[in-house]
């Protein structure tokens, strides 16, 4: 008697993320959660799903995004792990890995119990980064560690915003717990005296409209944070991913960090690739919609950005889907729609787009082969965050997250298809080919047939592995005791 599986996929290109140069004709036989097979001919599944002439790619990883995250001012983020787990398998999306956020005064330890209460009605799995704002005593000797081995092993820091800024001797302090523990620490970085410096004179001058934004925030402020990072964890000897680069220039200093061998990962982002500076010269309020930071650069910036995906420089891609609706007081528009560009909530939404708008520009227009898709929207992310071989592969063993993309399909991204909690999407009009048509997590359909199908509730929460768990820690020098 042959085996019974769950769920069967024919004849699809699969692109497992292996390793392969290039797709494979298989059909993928899954089975309690998990692929067991990907072999031609497989024997009849309970479900079957026919994918001809479709791709076969592991669900994607977003492995930065804000989800239910009340921000430094107060406001909290329009989606909530309800809606941006469904979102996100709209857009072939199976993990999604958004921040519990410590503010001054928090407990680290208690911070975390809350985002799983909020994490409850979860569609897809989920883990946590920990954004560390209050290095004291207690988070760097007992919650950190603690978490750590919890399954939190990457956390977040800032070097501007006056709420989350650390000085750069508390840098190196959570720099050493994350060297010592195997950790990954991710980073903001732009030099935040300088950009208080150029808004004071912005706002003295009376240059207060949301294009100033971009003006506040220069691309030579971010380089400077991105080298000054990549030598205090040099000097520490700990791994570091620089977030969301959008310069040209962050991208020469990562490439020197790399020249001398250093383990210095990055990640960009859609906004990057396709909105530039211009975008916040609107008329009136509209350009609050693309206020986020770093702000969105020019054409040259984004080649380079493109060319470092294609390269290797960028080891991942992810959304930062920071959702603050437009016309609304708890959004965009919290301080008036008369707010200087200093008042307006930085961020866009972008998690359900996030994959299909890299699909289109990069692959439909030969700008990136499909494996390279497949390494920066899930296998790097799963090798970088501790989930690899589990996630971000299709392989046995490994959990039935799949995504069935109709490479051929035209879709105009417009919001009212969208299935966040937002009323605008900054890609408004922007023409994609290719989308996800059937998405899976652990062996559940939870987006077919233009329909979201996902249980509230069913996502897991994704206990992840350290450098050494995982086989990744990378030689480095001995930190002063």
């Amino acid at each position: 008697m042959g085996t019974v599986f769950d769920v069967v996929i024919r004849n699809g290109e699969v692109a497992s993320g292996a390793g392969r140069a290039g797709p494979l004709r298989a059909d993928v036989g899954i089975r309690d959660e998990r692929i067991v097979s990907v072999a031609p001919g497989l024997e009849a599944g309970r479900l079957e799903i026919d994918a001809s002439g479709k791709l076969v790619l592991p669900g994607a990883i977003d492995a930065h995004c804000h989800v239910a995250q009340k921000s430094s001012t107060g406001l909290m983020t329009a989606d909530d792990f309800l809606t941006a787990t469904g979102s996100a398998a709209c857009g072939g999306t199976t993990t999604i890995i958004p921040f519990a956020a410590q503010h001054r005064g928090d407990s680290l330890r208690e911070i975390v119990r809350e985002y799983h209460r909020r994490a409850a009605t979860a569609i897809v799995d989920y883990g946590f980064h920990l954004i560390v704002s209050d290095p004291n005593r207690r988070t760097l000797d007992e919650d950190l560690p603690e978490l750590i081995r919890e399954g939190c092993t990457s956390f977040k820091m800032f070097t501007t915003y006056d709420a989350l800024k650390l000085a750069d001797s508390q840098i190196l302090d959570v720099l050493a717990v994350a060297r010592q523990q195997n950790a990954l620490v991710m980073v903001h970085a732009e030099n935040s005296d300088a950009i208080a410096w150029m808004t004071r004179r912005l706002l003295d001058a009376g240059h207060t409209a949301p294009k100033f934004h971009a003006d506040s925030r220069p691309a030579s402020a971010e380089r400077e944070a991105v080298h000054r990072m990549i030598t205090l964890s040099e000097i520490v000897g700990a791994r570091l991913m620089i977030v969301h680069v959008s310069s040209a220039d962050a991208v020469e200093q990562i490439r020197w960090a790399r020249g001398r061998g250093l383990p210095v990962y990055a990640e960009t982002c859609p906004q990057y690739l396709f909105l530039t500076a211009a975008d916040l010269d609107r008329p009136g309020f509209e350009g609050a919609k693309y206020v986020f930071s770093p702000p969105a650069r020019d054409r040259s910036s984004q080649e380079a950005l493109w060319t470092a995906l294609a390269d290797g420089t960028m080891d991942i891609f992810s959304s930062d889907h920071a959702p603050y609706r437009f016309n609304d007081p708890e959004g965009k528009a919290a301080h008036g729609t008369d707010a200087p560009f200093t008042k307006i909530p930085s961020g866009v939404p972008g998690l359900e787009t996030c994959f299909p708008l890299l699909f289109s520009e990069g692959v439909a227009k030969g700008r990136l082969t499909l494996q390279r898709f497949v390494e920066l929207s899930a296998t790097q992310a799963a090798r970088l965050y501790g989930l690899y071989p589990r996630k971000g592969v299709i392989a046995a063993g490994a959990d039935a997250d799949v995504a069935i993309w109709d490479p051929s399909v035209d879709v105009t991204i417009t919001n009212d298809r969208l299935h966040h909690r937002m009323d605008y999407t900054p890609y408004e009009g922007i023409r994609v080919k290719g989308w996800p048509v059937v998405t899976i997590s652990r062996g559940e359909v939870v987006w077919a047939e233009g329909q979201l199908r996902g249980r509230p509730g069913r996502g897991a929460f994704l206990k992840r592995l350290t450098a050494r768990q995982s086989g990744r820690e990378s030689p480095a020098p001995a930190v002063p005791q």
